[in-house]
């Protein structure tokens, strides 16, 4: 394995390509447009087929290429300029600096993160979908807003798995092996020992730079371990219940006993999910082996932790049988100097039902004094499912809070709005806080101005489908006919409409063809066409989500929606980039309240989109009335049956009497003025309020100070 260099090395020694891989393992080219345009210029067309990884497109330039780039002036104050505006960028005075400058207590805070995935960059398999596309715009506004965080995390030597479709729909599970000499982490030369169950588990300490932030990474993949242990870090969210608990004892355990190696002594601990509750269990230990109190200790841990909590669904809540839990963790009980099922209590809501399973999610909240979900209506929903925990009846006297969601606008910025904010709203990207607000500026923005954005982007985003649509079809084995389609049923100027998430089955994918022949009627109008884009992945494991796809994708092939409907194989953070900002409307249909936030949905506002969406997760709170469309009811229905009629009734209608109508109205200068009105009061009323930077402050001011202090 290759080991890179952390320590500076005088530019004159270096070569033009050698300082570009310098560039790159510094995560913040993936927000920066100057350093993306400078790799991709390096050879377009081997950057689109490593998926956007530098290190990979420099070591496969051919030979004479790189001599050309080598002597390439361009290039060279290219990334000159790059190398200069990250220094700058790494320098300059921060939020967090000026807020600690006014608490001299503040400036000793240190924040370890935690989590089990994280989305940072499609090339980077370290992600399956919202819940590590969150921490990784979270660790990036953490960059942006100078918060001293550091990260703890997995290496996932196979990562989560790509999709692929046969002709029947049925999907394919595909696991890809890399190679971590071409991705931008750093092997930080320390080791790790882990027991895991009767076995001592090695693992290395691998580093990964996101801006200001390090996130450092456990990998057990070498010849040190047995087979069955290097695989924990393989396969993310693979395997049954037992290889999961064995993940979690690494990540939890394991990501402490890093923190410790490294010289790392963090005053606050945030749990992004209950994954890595492990964690706490081990500081609890620790507290009662240096002589303080099982009680005490409990006060201690709860002090300096929090947790979010991200997910309503009974099945995402991690639970461990009795007998495994045991098995791995009964040393806890003996180093603790307590009874078994104390150790156990700690992660059952009944403590008095010795059948209970032990829940992560639990355990988390027992043992974090600031918990909360991530959004106003998730928190509400979260303290009525936990009420156990906390031994009361009423779910106001549940102490779990709310910090809705956001997202990190610079990721999800397409680079082609660039211009268009500067020139109208003027953002200050670099020292901005979570108190700058340039989209309210997008009020003086001119209505063919902004119609044209949004054209331009549904532009790319037909150019971009026809792209990895011809290659899904070749590998379907399309005939000519069927690729020359996409070129004649696609349309850049219709009415499109995105949905794009993990394919659980209560964020019903497949419910807009409830009444194929009414939505066939409203899509196939030759006056006022209306194209819709899928794409997305269930769980592996999860046979009925998986049967939505198949679902979905068998619509595209029925002839009322043949070139009308189409489903993007292999979700990633490219393709949901693509679609968040190229789509007109983004729809979202989950059951009320099962969403806990809903991600996505922030995205398109950024380039012009607008919602379409149940009153779930965060929508509640970002709807105005004006800025989109609320889907149904808040009331929920008494059956499921019932709820989807609803439901589909409301799409149907909203689409035929509102959606439609006010996209194909245009005045003389062929400009949608409603449409347009709403674009912009999607903007202005969505971007600043859901921004990761306004999510992470409210982290810092809710729970990082006072868990710090």
């Amino acid at each position: 394995m290759v080991k890179r260099s952390t320590k500076p090395v005088t530019r004159s020694k270096k070569s033009t390509l050698d300082r570009a891989k310098d560039l790159s393992t510094n995560l913040r080219w993936s927000w920066h447009p100057r350093s993306k345009r400078l790799f991709e210029s390096l050879d377009p067309a081997i950057w689109e087929a490593t998926g956007h990884n530098p290190i990979l497109t420099i070591e496969q330039l051919a030979p004479t290429r790189k001599e050309v780039l080598e002597s390439d002036p361009v290039v060279a104050a290219e990334l000159k300029a790059c190398e200069e505006e990250l220094t700058a960028y790494l320098k300059s005075d921060s939020w967090w600096k000026r807020l600690a400058d006014k608490q001299p207590k503040a400036k000793r805070m240190k924040v370890a993160y935690f989590c089990m995935e994280y989305g940072l960059h499609e090339h980077l398999p370290l992600y399956s979908g919202g819940l590590g596309v969150l921490a990784g715009d979270h660790l990036k506004s953490a960059s942006d807003l100078g918060i001293p965080l550091t990260a703890i995390g997995m290496l996932w030597r196979k990562g989560y798995y790509r999709q692929e479709l046969t002709n029947d729909g049925e999907v394919r599970i595909l696991y890809p092996e890399y190679d971590f000499n071409t991705l931008p982490v750093i092997d930080t030369g320390k080791q790790i020992e882990v027991e895991i169950g009767t076995r001592t588990v090695h693992a290395k300490i691998w580093k990964l730079q996101v801006g200001r932030v390090p996130l450092y990474l456990l990998d057990t993949d070498f010849e040190a371990n047995k087979p069955a242990d290097r695989q924990l870090t393989h396969h993310l969210y693979g395997g049954d219940n037992e290889f999961r608990i064995r993940q979690e004892v690494l990540l939890g355990v394991g990501g402490l006993k890093a923190l410790d190696e490294l010289g790392i002594k963090p005053t606050v601990f945030h749990l992004n999910e209950g994954h890595a509750a492990f964690c706490q269990l081990e500081l609890l230990t620790r507290a009662v082996e240096k002589g303080t109190s099982f009680e005490k200790a409990v006060e201690k841990v709860r002090s300096n932790s929090v947790f979010t909590t991200h997910t309503p669904v009974p099945a995402g809540n991690d639970r461990f049988d009795v007998k495994l839990f045991s098995k791995y963790m009964k040393s806890y009980a003996q180093r603790l100097g307590v009874k078994p099922a104390e150790v156990l209590a700690l992660g059952r809501e009944d403590v008095s039902n010795t059948e209970e399973s032990f829940c992560m999610t639990v355990l988390a909240l027992k043992l974090a004094e600031r918990c909360n979900g991530v959004a106003k209506l998730h928190g509400a929903t979260a303290r009525e499912m936990w009420t156990g925990v906390y031994g009361v009846k009423n779910p106001d006297e549940v102490p779990i809070g709310h910090i809705t969601n956001g997202i990190h606008p610079e990721t999800w910025i397409a680079d082609e709005c660039r211009p268009f904010y500067d020139k109208y709203l003027k953002p200050k990207w670099v020292g901005a806080g979570p108190e700058n607000d340039w989209w309210a500026k997008a009020k003086s923005a001119p209505d063919a101005e902004l119609w044209g954005l949004r054209h331009r982007m549904r532009q790319k985003l037909i150019a971009g489908l026809r792209h990895h649509l011809r290659a899904q079809l070749i590998r379907h084995g399309a005939d000519q006919d069927q690729i020359n389609a996409l070129y004649d049923t696609l349309h850049e100027s219709a009415l499109t409409i995105g949905f794009a998430r993990r394919f659980a089955t209560y964020k019903r994918a497949p419910l807009i063809f409830k009444d194929a022949k009414r939505l066939a009627k409203i899509m196939n109008d030759a006056d006022r066409p209306v194209q819709i884009i899928f794409s997305g992945k269930a769980h592996p494991r999860d046979a009925e989500g998986n049967a939505f796809v198949r679902t979905v994708y068998e619509m595209t092939k029925q002839k009322p929606f043949r070139g009308r409907v189409w489903f993007l194989e292999n979700y990633d953070m490219s393709i949901g980039r693509l679609l968040t900002s190229g789509c007109d409307v983004w729809l979202n249909n989950p059951i009320r309240p099962m969403e806990a936030s809903g991600t996505s949905g922030m995205k398109p506002p950024l380039n012009g989109g607008v919602n379409f969406s149940i009153l779930d997760g965060w929508w509640p709170e970002g709807y105005n009335g004006k800025n989109g469309w609320a889907i149904g009811r808040e009331q929920p229905e008494t059956t499921r049956p019932k709820q989807d009629k609803v439901d589909a009734e409301s799409i149907y209608s909203l689409l035929e009497t509102e959606i439609v109508p006010e996209f194909y109205n245009r005045d003389s200068a062929d400009v949608p003025t409603k449409w347009v009105k709403r674009m912009r009061e999607s903007m202005m009323s969505v971007c600043a309020e859901f921004s990761s930077h306004r999510m992470v402050a409210d982290y810092v001011n809710t729970s990082y100070l006072p868990a710090h202090g």
